[in-house]
């Protein structure tokens, strides 16, 4: 036992010191006494005590190890240990789904009467949790621009615990100034959350920019195949200890299985990250030149005005970007529905390259004016560029762009 304990410390005294590449292979892992090279599947619901007071000791805290899957698990808590080395944070609490890893951070630090300040530009579903879900149990929420920093000053109270943003935005791809709104946060004594999940910790590590806490949907690309759900949230132990807790007492809890695949997912996320960003790159330049597209929102476009600050913060521009199609929503459906080698889903970060139309999917129950506050028109397009040959994908969506 004691040369196991000293060979697993003597691996994480290496590990301190790794890049990114290294620990998105290596943290967390912990053998068995099997010696398995890769991570085990954890499939048990329960674990088994040597004695009562042992039970009693887990349960209570006092003793470390696993208790119940719904909350400790060796497989999840791999997967946790890992993607908190990847953003650089003290702790990781996974959860169920991406939207799961915002609610329970939003229950577990918030309180009846405490205030959000949110950007109008985030995915929907999140809107809408603030906006209507939140707002029953006494949670007050307003939503700003993105990139107007005077906005967000304008919105915080005495009662404001949480500013919360995603950079780049889904769908339209603006870019905040994390340092700045750090500092706004920190000014104001409130935390800062950031949805890192088009960039992931391969290009953008908002905790070292002043960040306190990051989230995940790990659906997308951290998986980056589609294959499971899941969400993750990073950041100081005294925040994540708190989150469990919620996790512990309300279940939406990460299953081993996924936990499993996402690790296997976070062993190529660099290489995949720099191959959707320099497809999206490709294509968004393709795309500015088409006589049928309106405008392109991609922040690897000179031209776009976060161009500069994404270079800055981001070490690539991601692989999702937006365009309007010249026309309205028919023209758009057009375009979709004459792709043959794209898929036509919401999810995003796949190998596969997906298209959506967002007002009338994953912004769709947002109301008209919530729409155009956050820039979401009816001849919008999203697409998030996965790893096929980019003149294959050129010669896809151009089989609709000619149809205008």
């Amino acid at each position: 036992m004691d040369k196991e304990k000293k060979n697993l410390a003597d691996i994480n005294a290496a590990l301190a010191e790794a890049e990114l590449d290294t620990l998105a292979i290596r943290a967390g892992q912990v053998r068995t006494m099997e010696g398995e090279h890769c991570e085990p599947i954890f499939t048990t619901s329960s674990y088994v005590f040597e004695s009562s007071s042992e039970a009693a000791a887990r349960f209570s805290g006092e003793q470390d190890g696993n208790v119940y899957s719904r909350y400790t698990n060796p497989t999840v808590r791999t997967f946790q240990d890992r993607i908190a080395a990847l953003e650089g944070g003290e702790a990781a609490v996974a959860t169920a789904s991406g939207m799961s890893a915002i609610l329970s951070t939003c229950m577990a630090l918030l309180s009846a009467g405490d205030h959000i300040v949110c950007s109008r530009s985030v995915f929907g579903t999140t809107t809408v949790l603030f906006s209507k879900y939140l707002q029953k149990f006494g949670v007050d929420v307003d939503l700003v621009p993105l990139t107007d920093i005077e906005a967000w000053e304008s919105a915080i109270t005495n009662k404001t615990k949480m500013l919360f943003l995603e950079t780049p935005s889904n769908p339209i791809c603006d870019v905040a100034d994390i340092e700045k709104m750090s500092e706004l946060a920190k000014d104001h004594g409130c935390l800062l959350i950031v949805d890192n999940c088009f960039c992931t910790p391969a290009l953008q590590q908002p905790i070292a920019l002043g960040a306190d806490i990051v989230i995940h949907s790990a659906t997308k690309y951290l998986d980056g195949q589609g294959r499971c759900l899941g969400g993750a949230v990073i950041g100081r132990k005294e925040h994540m200890d708190e989150i469990l807790g919620f996790i512990r007492t309300c279940g939406p809890t990460m299953a081993p299985f996924n936990a499993w695949v996402f690790l296997k997912g976070l062993e190529t996320l660099r290489l995949r990250m720099e191959a959707h960003s320099a497809n999206a790159l490709a294509l968004a330049n393709w795309l500015n030149e088409h006589d049928k597209v309106e405008h392109v929102f991609y922040s690897g476009l000179p031209a776009h005005p976060g161009h500069a600050l994404a270079k800055k913060q981001q070490k690539a521009f991601g692989g999702v970007l937006s365009f309007r199609v010249k026309g309205g929503r028919e023209e758009a459906w057009k375009v979709i529905d004459a792709t043959q080698i794209l898929s036509l889903t919401a999810n995003l970060g796949d190998t596969k390259s997906t298209i959506v139309h967002p007002a009338t999917t994953t912004h769709g129950r947002l109301s008209d004016e919530d729409k155009a506050a956050a820039s979401i028109t009816e001849n919008l397009i999203r697409l998030s560029v996965g790893l096929e040959h980019v003149e294959d994908i050129k010669r896809d969506l151009d089989r609709g762009l000619q149809l205008l």
